[in-house]
């Protein structure tokens, strides 16, 4: 029991006040505050800035002197920026593609492609059975479950351990031959941050599924990510899978979104040397090739995996604060209350926070109120449905650290009033009549 709830009424009742005194008093400040959506800040925006000058003039031929300005070559992508990103996608570069700027255009058709194609393995379109049913690890990422919602896929909500998704319960579900894929955000997971254990992606890569078509999108849009100099691990998807004699199970994503340009990076795709015929032969029909400059341009500023390591570690030194601030903000406004539990991620882009059952979409109003704008309760769940209205996703990537630690005071402000509203409410339910 958190130290609130063991107050008497009248302790409560005094609690409260002086919390609803703390948000009017910061509502006065009229900040406005963006803490939504995961994207990139200005300053690491410059990171990339040289990358406008390039690839430069007449610097447009790749390596095997194919005219990047030109229709030609193949479907997967510059030869060489498939080389650079081959080891952050744990395949050889002939397994590799590289798209446009984003991996959730990839994942998009993946689905569409399987839901009117079918995918090797498979005996027709996803189509011809009803319902197609993704496994779905909560909280997680909402444009994922969008996609499913939008073409009448039904989702599973499966609960998330700190390993990864709770594979008892996904080994059982995935048994149901209607469980045509799963997502997973297995590094630095949004919005949770855990990174899937070794043994997690091993049981994933081996389990027996009822549809011999069963894919898992593996979207590992944080894989070089971290927030710290100690480098997590991420066991290898595609060869696990291999191992285990599902060469054709994994759809590997990721991008150059948090990298580089946000809006101007590269989509990742990497998998079987099956599925990705399958991929090229299905996008064949829609495109001629990618945006092949970008491509080179990314090769000329990144140059190799050690060029990656180098920015990404600028992009740490710029991030790393603001994540200690919200930290240090709630350790010091939450911890002694016991009213929310809060994720100290080792990479990626959010903190996850766990409310008093019931008050999360209360928090998220109080904190709009405050000039705090959040991710809508809910959003983190399939449907926007969180069974127990607990959960909230933080973004402290885009505003500045002075930002961002305003908005944590904000966002505690309101969770501390969320909740002494809510107990204060179960008690006078519960109280004799």
């Amino acid at each position: 029991m958190s130290p609130i709830a063991s107050m008497s009424t009248a302790e409560q009742t005094a609690f409260a006040e002086r919390a609803r005194a703390d948000h009017a008093a910061f509502c006065a400040r009229r900040l406005r505050i963006d803490m939504t959506r995961g994207k990139p800040g200005p300053e690491q925006l410059d990171l990339s800035s040289a990358m406008l000058t390039l690839p430069g003039n007449r610097d447009y031929f790749q390596a095997d002197g194919g005219d990047t300005r030109n229709y030609f070559g193949s479907l997967q992508g510059v030869p060489e920026a498939r080389a650079l990103f081959a080891g952050m996608m744990g395949a050889p570069p002939d397994r590799v593609l590289i798209g446009n700027n984003a991996s959730l255009s990839l994942m998009h058709d993946c689905i569409v492609f399987a839901l009117l194609k079918g995918v090797p393995g498979g005996s027709r379109p996803w189509t011809a059975d009803q319902p197609i049913t993704f496994l779905c690890p909560s909280p997680g990422y909402d444009r994922h479950f969008a996609i499913c919602e939008e073409y009448g896929i039904r989702m599973i909500p499966v609960a998330m351990t700190g390993e990864g998704p709770d594979m008892d319960e996904v080994e059982r579900l995935v048994l149901d031959p209607a469980v045509r894929g799963m997502w997973c955000v297995p590094k630095y997971s949004n919005p949770t941050g855990e990174t899937y254990a070794p043994d997690t992606v091993a049981r994933i890569a081996r389990m027996r599924s009822g549809a011999a078509d069963f894919r898992v999108f593996w979207d590992n849009a944080y894989a070089v990510h971290h927030l710290t100099d100690d480098a997590i691990e991420l066991a290898n998807i595609l060869e696990l899978c291999e191992q285990a004699g599902h060469p054709d199970r994994a759809f590997v994503f990721s991008s150059t979104s948090k990298m580089t340009f946000a809006g101007s990076g590269l989509g990742l795709f990497a998998s079987s040397a099956r599925n990705m015929a399958w991929f090229t032969a299905c996008i064949g029909k829609r495109t001629i090739g990618p945006d092949k400059l970008n491509q080179l341009r990314h090769v000329r500023f990144l140059k190799d995996e050690a060029g990656i390591r180098r920015l990404m570690a600028a992009h740490r030194a710029l991030l790393a604060p603001k994540f200690t601030a919200i930290d240090e903000v709630f350790e010091q406004r939450l911890r002694r209350a016991g009213v929310a539990s809060w994720s100290k991620p080792l990479g990626g882009y959010f903190v996850s926070v766990d409310t008093v059952d019931g008050c999360a979409r209360r928090v998220v109003e109080l904190a709009g109120e405050a000039g705090i704008a959040m991710v809508p309760a809910g959003q983190t769940w399939p449907y926007r449905k969180d069974p127990k209205d607990t959960n909230l996703r933080i973004a402290p990537s885009f505003p500045s650290v002075q930002e961002v630690t305003s908005g944590a005071e904000g966002i505690a402000i309101s969770i501390l009033l969320a909740a002494t509203e809510r107990l204060l409410h179960e008690r006078q339910e519960h109280a004799p009549p």
